[in-house]
């Protein structure tokens, strides 16, 4: 359901019903929120200046300010949203956005968080996270890896805060900027954030009522790629998060005819390279940006996020509602039995469904070729991958 106020998502990790553990174990929990700003009562809730709210969105209007970027004059305006109080302590943040930035124009994001912890409250610094821009034609959109100052340090698409005592709370602001001479007017239709406490899991979730349900999601290879653009990543084995976005795309009908008549010699499947091109980070130098990933789907769907997920259980009401999801897993050799590379630091997949057991189907863009993508994989084996070091990481692309 389409939230039309920040809606504030919790998620337990040990779920009531799902899980028999002993009240010990369910003391710790993971911990996941994620908030949206996306109407036009959300957007008023923030403070604009030289923006504003019409519709369902939020847009330049009257710039007030000027700054020099990659050698070029930009007028800005921005927006900030209210406060937004998790009731728990977090210690990682992820933006992503929907927005449109047209002619010589970009989005900056940008993000504070506070604790009040013992009756004290600290305010961090605002840091930015992104500029974004939908082509680089003008701009080249990077993210902004920033060390660490007061509360967090930003790393590529994630704000991580600095101590063990997480943060409490935490604000957005988008800055609209368009070259100087531009008529552009860039907007957002949807910006928000997920929070998270992860705790390790060890058990794993007992399969629902969607055994058997699998979406038919079209299967690319990232592999048949590889060498393509170097200057987007060269292809192959850096290319699982666009080929994953590009499968769900065309599974929603959503891919343009221009992605699909994108050409290279020897090339194939020319959607994968052009998608490429639109995910690139020229900063982080891949194409693997979480925020960027849903950042470009935004542009094509209505709406897209990145979240975390606490079991595959979790997974199963987006299967039952025709939502195929990508994931991020991890996993040494012999940890994921059938998988077409032997381990990963970090990988991103499409999870389609699930077979008459429980355990998940999944479009893998490791594999050789397009044949060969589809897999069923050992249900413990795959919740460990997706759980342990991406912490259930996943992007959600709604039609």
């Amino acid at each position: 359901m389409r939230p039309t106020t920040p809606v504030l998502l919790v998620l337990a990790l040990l779920m009531t019903g799902l899980l028999g553990a002993p009240a010990q174990a369910r003391a710790a929990k993971t911990k996941i929120a994620h908030t949206s700003f996306d109407s036009a009562a959300d957007f008023s809730s923030g403070r604009v200046s030289g923006a504003v709210v019409k519709g369902d969105a939020v847009r330049l209007s009257q710039p007030r300010k000027t700054r020099r970027m990659a050698g070029r004059t930009y007028q800005l305006a921005t927006w900030s949203s209210p406060w937004v109080d998790e009731s728990y302590s977090f210690d990682e943040l992820i933006p992503s956005w929907q927005a449109s930035t047209p002619g010589q124009s970009l989005v900056e994001v940008q993000v504070r968080l506070r604790n009040r912890a013992g009756g004290r409250t600290q305010t961090g610094s605002w840091d930015t996270v992104a500029r974004w821009s939908k082509k680089t034609t003008w701009y080249q959109r990077k993210s902004h890896t920033a060390g660490a100052d007061d509360l967090a340090r930003v790393a590529v698409d994630t704000v991580k805060t600095n101590s063990s005592a997480g943060a409490t709370g935490w604000q957005i602001k988008v800055v609209f900027a368009r070259r100087v001479g531009s008529k552009a007017l860039p907007k957002v239709t949807r910006i928000g954030a997920m929070t998270s406490h992860v705790v390790a899991r060890t058990a794993t979730s007992k399969p629902g009522k969607v055994r058997g349900t699998v979406l038919d999601v079209p299967r690319y290879s990232q592999m048949i790629h590889r060498g393509h653009h170097p200057e987007w990543g060269n292809g192959g084995e850096a290319w699982c998060s666009p080929t994953s976005t590009a499968m769900v795309l065309e599974y929603y009908g959503a891919n343009p005819k221009v992605g699909h008549r994108f050409k290279g010699k020897g090339h194939r499947d020319g959607i994968v390279d052009w998608t490429a091109s639109r995910t690139y980070d020229h900063r982080f130098k891949g194409t693997g940006n979480w925020s960027f990933n849903a950042a470009h789907a935004g542009t094509r769907l209505r709406r897209t996020h990145v979240t975390r997920l606490p079991t595959l259980r979790a997974a199963e009401k987006y299967i039952k509602a025709g939502t195929p999801l990508i994931v991020s897993i991890s996993f040494a050799r012999g940890q994921l039995r059938g998988a077409p590379i032997s381990a990963t630091a970090g990988h991103l997949v499409v999870l389609v469904g699930f077979d008459p057991l429980g355990n998940p189907v999944v479009n893998d863009p490791a594999a050789a070729k397009n044949s060969q993508v589809r897999r069923i994989y050992d249900r413990a084996q795959f919740e460990k991958a997706w759980l342990t070091k991406s912490g259930g990481l996943t992007y959600v692309y709604e039609d």
